[in-house]
């Protein structure tokens, strides 16, 4: 009997015990879904997040408020004043030289937007931002232009909006170049729109915006209601940390930090953040590892013990073979099929579970990409086949070694 007789053989043998095969591959399937579809998941919302780093510049840096708050050994954390616009504009005219300095203010997180009838949520962050700003937070304009310096240094009512917005107060067909929105009782006339971010972060929905000069936020708000922050690009002949310890030691000679104390401000590198992220996401997969690898243990057990209660009920069949002339390497070989076989077939409909339900999670919490990992589709496929060998050698290895004559007198 060679290797294809015996594939033809175990096969048939599938065929004969459907409902068993059929609930030993949805086992080893659940088992392959949780862990392909942890894992897809995993690597979808981690490539959203990267992408919306990517976006903002991965050798970015920003500088913002020191907020520190409660207590420690009985004593209250120090509070620190809030960074002052003049602070920062001083800030942008000293490094300039070293780096692209883009200076921005959040007037308003929950802002509601109108255009005639047509009123958004009050959930539309209004910032106020410089002309650096959208090179460096890694927008692209679909329509209109930039803010001129004068409308920057005089504060002009405009506004630059993002899609969400274009797409909640604005036809389809309709250009809103030169069309006035309203917020905080103010008109500002829409001189640019711009393309989808297509994610979010802790810092809220970059397509759910709306961008004016930061002099005309100033004016609309007021200097205490304003938090106002620097990004820095760092330019291509600094490292990462010697920028920002220069952009440091220039941030506190201007607040007046003392040597002995501690920064009176906050420096935050996208870089940390990815690194963070990496970190949080190891941890992900260690836990579908640790869920898959439970599942498929259970389900390589109950393989284990059908392919025995198997041989058993073939015992005759396993004489009449050897009588004939079959090997125990054939006796072998066809069982091992048989246990490779299931654990394929239910390998591979738990990748395709996995992949789908996998981005269906990424999809819900926030990522809008569709990925096929296929490193973990191999991993998933050599899983499947290790199992199966696994569960499978013993039954194998215990219908190779059925003595023929006692075989075929077993009843």
């Amino acid at each position: 009997m060679n290797i294809l007789e015996n594939i033809g053989e175990g096969l048939n043998s599938i065929k004969v015990n459907k409902l068993r095969t059929i609930l030993t591959a949805s086992i080893i399937a659940i088992g392959i879904t949780s862990l392909v579809g942890i894992l897809t998941a995993i690597d979808a919302i981690k490539g959203s997040v990267e992408d919306s780093f990517s976006n903002l510049g991965s050798k970015t840096y920003t500088i913002s408020d020191k907020r520190l708050g409660g207590s420690t050994g009985g004593k209250k954390s120090k509070i620190f004043t809030k960074i002052k616009f003049e602070e920062l504009q001083k800030f942008k005219n000293k490094f300039e030289k070293s780096a692209m300095v883009s200076l921005s203010g959040v007037l308003s997180r929950n802002a509601e937007v109108k255009r005639g009838s047509k009123v958004s949520n009050p959930n539309v962050m209004i910032r106020g931002t410089d002309d650096h700003f959208l090179s460096i937070d890694g927008y692209d304009l679909s329509e209109g232009r930039n803010f001129s310096y004068n409308e920057i240094q005089s504060g002009g009512l405009v506004a630059i909006i993002t899609s969400e917005i274009r797409t909640l107060l604005f036809d389809d067909n309709e250009s809103p170049i030169g069309k006035k929105i309203n917020f905080f009782g103010v008109s500002c006339r829409v001189v640019g729109t711009l393309k989808s971010k297509g994610a979010a972060s802790s810092r809220g929905n970059f397509d759910r915006r709306v961008i004016v000069p930061l002099n005309t936020a100033r004016v609309i708000g007021s200097e205490r209601n304003l938090r106002f922050l620097a990004t820095v690009a760092i330019d291509e002949f600094y490292e990462a940390d010697e920028s920002i310890g220069l952009a440091t030691g220039l941030m506190r000679s201007i607040r007046g930090d003392r040597p002995i104390d501690e920064n009176s401000f906050e420096i935050k590198a996208n870089q940390s953040i990815a690194e963070r992220l990496d970190e949080i996401s190891g941890y992900l997969k260690l836990g579908g590892f640790t869920i898959g690898f439970i599942t498929l243990l259970g389900a390589s057990i109950g393989l284990m013990n059908i392919m025995l209660v198997s041989v058993t009920e073939r015992t005759r069949e396993i004489g009449l073979r050897k009588s004939l002339g079959a090997t125990p390497t054939k006796i072998r070989q066809q069982f091992l099929i048989e246990a490779l076989v299931i654990c394929q077939m239910g390998g591979i409909g738990g990748i395709i579970m996995g992949i789908g339900i996998g981005n269906l999670i990424a999809k819900f919490i926030g990522s809008n990409s569709f990925i096929i990992p296929w490193v973990w589709v191999l991993f998933g496929v050599i899983t499947s086949m290790l199992v199966g060998l696994m569960s499978g050698y013993i039954p194998a290895h215990k219908a190779s070694k059925l003595d023929p004559i006692d075989s075929l007198r077993f009843e």
